[in-house]
């Protein structure tokens, strides 16, 4: 069977390093989730795509922070939060919460209060009220552990992925 062209033949070794990582990363097609708790001056909330479920019993997924983020200080200290599967019509949404210094929770988000006074997202694919178990150093990240306690997968739609550097739908 012959490989396509567009493929590479594992090779060339190269050492490990930030760009190595970003690189092979932009090619992992990853679905987007937006991360929301409650800070000391109201909600906080960031786009993420390391999101992964640990374990089906008990319910555990997990997540990457940057220390440095501006949503990392309440992160660091709730003990609930929430996990958005975005939808692919939630393109702007999932951009927002990505960018730095932007009013995340202004219009146009619509978003409510929920169970454990997280913000929970309207018009999202699924979401999840999490209760964090843990938050283990890594680099200038943490991993945070979190049981999912409740929440709705009855969100109609496609996912959003994220791929080679932007927001993407499936294709058909």
């Amino acid at each position: 069977m012959t490989a396509p062209s567009d493929l590479v033949t594992p090779t060339a070794f190269q050492p490990a390093s930030p760009g190595l990582l970003r690189s092979v990363f932009r090619r992992h097609a990853a679905g987007v989730a937006v991360i929301t708790a409650r800070g000391a001056r109201g909600p906080v909330g960031f786009t993420a795509t390391s999101l992964t479920s640990v374990c089906a019993e008990p319910p555990m997924i997990s997540f990457g922070v940057g220390t440095g983020a501006s949503s990392w200080p309440a992160i660091s200290r709730t003990e609930h939060l929430g996990i958005h599967l975005l939808g692919e019509h939630q393109e702007e949404l999932a951009a927002t919460f990505a960018r730095s210094g932007a009013d995340r929770f202004a219009a146009p988000t619509a978003w409510r209060d929920g169970p454990q006074g997280v913000p929970l997202l309207d018009g999202v694919l699924a979401w999840l009220v999490c209760r964090v178990v843990a938050r283990v150093p890594a680099g200038d990240h943490r991993i945070v552990v979190a049981e999912a306690v409740g929440g709705d997968s009855t969100g109609a739609g496609r996912p959003l992925l994220y791929h080679e550097g932007r927001f993407n739908a499936l294709r058909d």
